[in-house]
This record gives C-alpha cells, sequence and structure tokens, in this order.
C-alpha cells in the first residue's frame, strides 16, 4: 500500500510553467511507477505521463508529448511533472497514481493508488 500527496497547483497565466509534485512518506513508494493524470470539470480522467520505479523509463500517450516531462528523485520519495505553455483549457485537478507496472498505453486507466489532487487554473 502506498500513499500519494499531490502538491503544486496554482493559478498561472496562459503560457506559464509549472511543476507539480507528488510524494510519499512510506518506504514502498519506491517500488511503484508513478503516472500523472488531470480530470477537468465534466470530463474523463486523462493520462498524461508515467516514470518507472527506478526513474529509468518514462511514458507519454502521443496525445502528451512535448510539453510534459516527467521525473523522479528517489532520494526525496517524490515525483514531479513540468508542464511547459500551460493553456485554459488545461485547467483540471492533477492527480498521481501508483501501479507496480509501468503502463505502455495510451488508454492506460490507473493502478490503485491515487492521491487527492491538486487544482491547475490557467487564466487567458
Amino acid at each position: 500500500q502506498v500513499q500519494l500527496v499531490e502538491s503544486g497547483g496554482s493559478l498561472v497565466q496562459a503560457g506559464g510553467s509549472l511543476r507539480l509534485s507528488c510524494s510519499s512518506s512510506g518506504r514502498s513508494f519506491i517500488r511503484y511507477a508513478i503516472s500523472w493524470f488531470r480530470q477537468a470539470p465534466g470530463k474523463e480522467r486523462t493520462f498524461i505521463a508515467a516514470i518507472d520505479a527506478s526513474g529509468e523509463s518514462t511514458y507519454y500517450p502521443d496525445s502528451m508529448k512535448g510539453r510534459f516531462t516527467i521525473s523522479r528523485d528517489s532520494a526525496k520519495n517524490t515525483v514531479f511533472l513540468q508542464i511547459a505553455n500551460l493553456r485554459p483549457e488545461e485547467t483540471a485537478v492533477y492527480y498521481c497514481n501508483a501501479d507496480p507496472q509501468v503502463p505502455i498505453t495510451g488508454d492506460y486507466l490507473g493502478g490503485n493508488y491515487w492521491g487527492q489532487g491538486t487544482q491547475v487554473t490557467v487564466s487567458s
């Protein structure tokens, strides 16, 4: 079992950047692949990026390649999601997720463990 806490969400202007963090205080965190998702009001949750337990392998669905960068600091038990050139339509709650296996397809729905989410609001 693993507990996840997201942070870093805020109000930003269109074109701005953010770095989101997903942290855990438990030792088991290092055994899990971590993914990021987002969910806008009234819409389905969307898979953004994933990184394996070692931090050496990443995966991005084709639709998310280019402006998102996922990384991992194992010493800090934290996974980051860097987002560049934010757009108003990307206003959403951003969640991290833990899964023993790293996803390899764009239709990935997430593993069993979710954080509470962090709100990102992009103003035009």
